[in-house]
């Protein structure tokens, strides 16, 4: 019984000691994908906003037609 105990100690020492090794490895990033991807995202807010303030305008200026004549 003493050894069937040990040997399930033993495991559970050794899957977590693995993960902790697994964890250790550095990503790295590169700061020009980075940079671009942020570009990337604030021209598509200019776009949007800009599209949604013309079609905003439009109908007002479509409302005051219909209502004014």
């Amino acid at each position: 019984m003493k050894n069937s105990g040990i040997s399930i100690k033993a495991k559970l020492i050794s899957k977590y000691l693995s993960k902790d090794l697994s964890q250790n490895l550095h990503r790295s990033t590169n700061i020009n994908v980075l940079l671009n991807r942020v570009k990337n995202n604030q021209k598509n807010e200019k776009r949007k906003k800009l599209y949604f303030s013309f079609s905003v305008s439009a109908g007002l200026i479509l409302f005051a037609i219909v209502i004014f004549n």
